[in-house]
């Protein structure tokens, strides 16, 4: 709420621009800042000087921000965002303490390892903006028995959701197929006297399959196996449809690990493309073969 009203074309204190120096106007050094205004500061370069040492903008900048015309009713508006942001965040503290209580309530996943081992994926883990205080990641790989996060597209909340929604066991399901149809990210084709009327996705309400579409949807720009088969979908099948495409291979992929308690590989995700590659060249070629023509590969240096 801070942010809003120093954000907007007629801010909590007139002509203060510092959100256009600060990232994050709630972090420690804004908090600082809207603190000492509030007690009586106002002299630019002391106000300045409470940024942290991780500040990039220089001070004189900062400084130059703060100049500003104090009036009473601003003031009066500016505590009264302050006083209603920072009851919120204690809410949120709250919950967060609660989460982590009836988190902890849950089994260990029969036959996981104590310790959590080292990421598969070579980038470390960032924690997102609105994930809980606790290590919310290192209970989710104590309850599914192995680390979801190391899917590209997925975080510990989106490992949480799913979780949450289908559970540790996912036996209940006959296999990776029924559990992306109970997710509704596979195609449902109505047929009407042996004519295909629409094959689209069911309209479901599941928390888990908007977690996985919200994964699926951060994947475009990726540099990886998801990521390329994210912009081919999109190539083949429009925006849309490559998101639910690409939400529907995470489904799989996290129905094979929590079943099997295998970690992450893209190398396994790769060979079955090499051998789906291999297996449409052997149908071509037979094909051919049966209309009395002879498939040549055409050389790498003319492609």
């Amino acid at each position: 709420m801070v942010e809003t009203y120093t954000s907007c074309s007629c801010p909590a204190v007139s002509n203060l621009k510092l959100h256009h120096v600060l990232s994050e106007i709630t972090g420690v050094s804004g908090l600082k800042i809207l603190d000492a205004i509030l007690v009586g500061e106002r002299d630019p370069i002391t106000l300045a000087s409470l940024c942290n040492w991780r500040i990039r903008s220089p001070r004189e900048v900062v400084a130059k921000s703060m100049e500003g015309d104090y009036r009473e009713k601003h003031l009066f508006a500016l505590r009264q965002s302050l006083v209603g942001y920072r009851f919120y965040t204690s809410l949120i503290a709250e919950v967060d303490v609660e989460l982590e209580a009836k988190t902890r309530e849950l089994p260990r996943a029969l036959g996981g390892p104590e310790e959590m081992p080292p990421r598969t994926d070579q980038w470390v883990y960032q924690r997102a903006g609105n994930e809980p205080e606790f290590d919310l990641r290192r209970e989710m790989f104590r309850i599914a028995g192995v680390d979801l996060t190391d899917v590209h597209g997925i975080s510990a909340l989106t490992a949480y959701t799913i979780l949450t929604e289908a559970g540790p066991d996912v036996s209940r399901f006959r296999n990776a197929s029924a559990f992306a149809s109970w997710l509704g990210l596979c195609p449902e084709k109505q047929v009407s006297g042996g004519k295909v009327l629409y094959s689209r996705s069911r309209k479901v309400k599941n928390r888990a399959a908007i977690a996985l579409r919200l994964g699926a949807h951060c994947l475009y720009r990726a540099k990886h196996y998801l990521g390329e088969f994210h912009r081919r979908m999109k190539w083949r099948l429009g925006g849309p449809e490559a998101v639910t495409a690409t939400a529907h291979k995470l489904a799989r992929i996290v129905y094979h690990i929590i079943s099997t308690k295998e970690p992450y590989s893209e190398d396994v995700l790769v060979r079955r493309d090499h051998l789906a590659s291999q297996r449409a060249e052997i149908r071509l070629r037979k094909q051919a073969a049966n209309l009395g023509y002879r498939l040549t590969p055409i050389p790498e240096t003319s492609m």
